[in-house]
């Protein structure tokens, strides 16, 4: 279930209209303060059936696009999450954790949040390497494995679920089973880079390590066992496949040097 707040809605709205239609997925329901502005607005919310998409299709999800900033203040000022007290200048050791509450730095979701960032600016930086040695394609994929991670860090700041994940044309599902059986979709064992490997390679190598340890902080600030149900399981399950994702780009580079090739 999705769960679609008057922040949200006023984003996909942009500028508020009365009579407005929204589309919106399948059994979406709103909160307090986005229900009172439908029904203020009139806006009219039209449900569009999902969309799965399967290897090889060539449909790009709506997240694999360029980032903006999330964050819009709106109403009262936001409060702090430790005294309850209203923050109008925020001090250094406080950062903003929603449009409601800041919280300390040390908060874990703050942590998180860190995390994708880092993750999101070494994904960049490896695209780059890859780009400077030629290979382009590698350089596209590596683009929608930025764009997901600003996907997980909209996701984490909302507390919504992610979209689903679609990297080279292969879904979640797609992507775990090439991440288990590489000789089925790769024609390749499981990778051990050694130095005969290219240096992209061994980037892609780094990268997977790190999107690895940002599962690990995803689990501290979403324990399973403390929020069953809530969207702390979808993130840090997307990031569980985000790791697939960057292992398959990872065969895929290995088998293209294989060759003698760039991919």
């Amino acid at each position: 279930m999705t769960i679609l707040s008057e922040q949200e809605l006023r984003e996909r709205l942009g500028t508020v209209r009365r009579g407005a239609v929204v589309e919106v997925g399948p059994g979406v329901r709103l909160t307090p303060a986005a229900d009172d502005l439908v029904r203020a607005w009139e806006l009219e919310l039209r449900e569009i059936a999902p969309t799965t998409v399967h290897a090889g299709a060539d449909q790009q999800p709506a997240w694999d696009a360029p980032g903006r900033f999330p964050v819009v203040f709106e109403g009262d000022p936001p409060a702090c999450v430790t005294c309850g007290a209203q923050v109008r200048d925020k001090p250094g050791h406080l950062t903003q954790l929603d449009g409601r509450f800041f919280a300390p730095k040390t908060d874990l979701r703050v942590r998180l949040r860190g995390r994708l960032d880092s993750l999101q600016a070494l994904t960049l930086l490896v695209a780059a390497r890859a780009r400077a040695e030629g290979w382009s394609e590698l350089v596209g994929h590596l683009g929608s494995v930025a764009a997901y991670c600003r996907e997980l860090l909209a996701a984490e700041y909302h507390l919504r679920p992610p979209g689903a994940l679609v990297i080279a044309g292969l879904d979640e599902a797609a992507l775990h089973h090439a991440s288990h059986h590489p000789e089925e979709v790769v024609g390749l064992d499981h990778l051990v880079p050694d130095g005969s490997h290219p240096e992209v390679l061994h980037w892609l190598g780094l990268l997977r390590c790190q999107v690895r340890e940002t599962e690990i902080v995803a689990l501290d600030a979403f324990p399973p066992e403390h929020h069953p149900g809530t969207v702390g399981g979808p993130i840090a399950q997307a990031v569980n496949r985000l790791s697939s994702a960057v292992y398959y780009l990872e065969l895929r580079a290995a088998a293209a040097h294989e060759t003698g090739g760039r991919w």
